[in-house]
């Protein structure tokens, strides 16, 4: 196998890794592309310089990586589930032992900051190891029948699953869509953003130094037209994809044609509603938390924060104050608290929500303004100042669409009555939160909150025992947790007579 990525990385800071084009991986080994045309550059975010040139898989290519998957899955699938165990569990010992470095080839592609991207790393093989436990669990019913007969189920593979991430956890989704997957006997091929495609490979080729077979997680590099290929493509069971509510339209779309499986994580526009009986101190922390990870580009971000009337002033007081002394710059930095926007266009989208904000009215009290860091090897990076908006109308564009970056809305409210219906006018329903100290006003709004998750006194925390997904136009289906082993495979039902057959003929 050629040498990893993670072994060519020096032990300096930004600006000194160059990362090789051979980002596709199939068969076990990272596969050079085999076309030099359509390459379009991957930036660093926290320098704005090209790390390396992404060529995008065409047909043959994507063709040649889910055979490779197809012909994985049946070693795969035969194996009990505790040889299946045996092996993912050794895939997440490598992870935590090459944890660091992995954490840091996340940042330079991703722009995040180190203490988060340690964070996502640890979350990933937490994952992979949570399924290796249920791998050997999966079983099915034995149902008596009249007379003697009985029937059984199976729950079985679904063959060769297509993963398709999104750029603001690039490891972390990888692991989340391939555990579940190769807990049940399946394979996949996954496509990771075009903008983050390094550290897929990573995952790649830890698996295959775990014990996989040759072709059991592949990856394939690509945009729009290599995603299109995956979903359409006649030996793919089923397409997890993750991203915004235009393209989960048309995966769904594709993959509807060739009665697919389907599981859609999309974009939100969370409520997060502060009482004020709420402690206000992790009220506060909360704010924060729901607003400012990864640069705000969280998809459940809690980003249309509703504080009651009579603690607003308090509320503002301590957040601007907070946002204010949020530490930006390098994100590679132990210190470093913000890091970089992905992109420039997305640099310059969400400060253009700004613009737009102030022209409809909202005030800022803090943020929303090009960074330039002080380090000279920074100019050239996507920075941007962490963002307090208020008076904010439900009405307004910042208020109802998502922004995808470090902005948060804050709106008065008077009773809950008239906050559970204003956060629940939403074509999103991803996330949202609470805090209050009343336990019944607690579970109660939660239950009325229109949303796939709901957190109480907290924000933004992913465990993952616990299922993660959406409602209405955030999609369906969910990552983590026990229920999605479901996702992942097929119920067999297998009727076994053991008398004579009652026949009418």
């Amino acid at each position: 196998m050629s040498q990893s990525i993670l072994d060519t990385m020096p032990g300096t800071a930004t600006g000194t890794l160059v990362v090789s084009d051979h980002l596709n991986f199939w068969d076990g080994k990272r596969i050079k592309p085999r076309q030099e045309k359509n390459a379009e550059p991957v930036f660093e975010p926290s320098t704005g310089r090209v790390l390396c040139q992404l060529i995008p898989c065409g047909a043959e290519e994507v063709d040649a990586a889910i055979r490779s998957a197809h012909a994985a899955y049946k070693k795969w699938s035969k194996l009990a589930g505790m040889e299946r165990a045996r092996v993912m569990l050794e895939a997440a010992r490598i992870i935590r032992e090459k944890r660091d470095k992995i954490a840091k080839l996340e940042v330079i592609n991703n722009g995040k900051t180190i203490t988060e991207a340690l964070v996502d790393i640890d979350i990933a093989w937490q994952c992979i190891e949570y399924y290796a436990g249920m791998a050997g669990t999966l079983a099915g019913q034995h149902i008596q029948l009249p007379g003697g007969a009985f029937a059984y189920t199976r729950r079985e593979a679904l063959g060769v699953c297509a993963g398709i991430g999104a750029w603001n956890y690039p490891f972390q989704i990888a692991a989340w869509k391939s555990a579940p997957a190769l807990a049940c006997g399946n394979a996949m091929v996954f496509k990771p953003s075009p903008m983050t495609p390094v550290t897929a490979v990573i995952l790649a080729e830890i698996y295959k130094q775990a014990g996989v077979p040759d072709g059991l997680f592949c990856v394939v590099q690509g945009g729009a037209e290599t995603g299109s290929l995956l979903c359409q493509h006649p030996m793919v069971a089923k397409v997890s994809f993750t991203g915004s509510v235009p393209t989960g339209k048309k995966v769904m779309e594709m993959s509807a044609r060739g009665v697919k499986q389907v599981t859609l994580e999309l974009g939100g526009k969370s409520p997060l509603i502060i009482f004020k009986d709420c402690e206000l101190e992790n009220a506060v922390k909360g704010a924060l938390m729901a607003n400012y990870l990864t640069q705000g580009q969280v998809c459940c971000n809690g980003t249309r924060v509703y504080v009651q009337r009579e603690i607003m002033p308090q509320f503002l007081a301590e957040v601007v104050k907070r946002t204010k002394a949020i530490p930006l710059g390098d994100p590679l930095l132990e210190d470093t608290r913000m890091g970089a926007l992905i992109s420039k266009p997305q640099l310059d989208k969400v400060l253009s929500y700004v613009t737009q904000a102030k022209a409809e009215g909202a005030k800022v009290l803090c943020g929303g303004e090009p960074f330039l860091p002080s380090d000279p090897k920074l100019k050239g990076g996507y920075f941007m100042s962490p963002c307090v908006l208020i008076n904010c109308r439900d009405d307004m564009t910042c208020v109802k669409e998502e922004i995808f970056g470090p902005v948060m809305s804050v709106l008065p409210f008077d009773t809950e009555e008239e906050v559970i219906e204003r956060a629940n006018n939403t074509t999103f329903g991803l996330a949202s939160g609470v805090f209050t100290r009343d336990i019944s006003r607690a579970h109660r709004v939660a239950e009325n909150l229109e949303a796939g998750t709901c957190f109480i006194n907290n924000y933004n925390i992913s465990p993952v025992e616990v299922p993660f997904g959406g409602y209405k136009n955030s999609g369906f289906g969910r990552e983590n947790g026990q229920v999605t082993i479901e996702y992942y495979s097929q119920l067999k039902t297998v009727v076994v007579e053991m008398g004579d057959v009652d026949s009418l003929f």
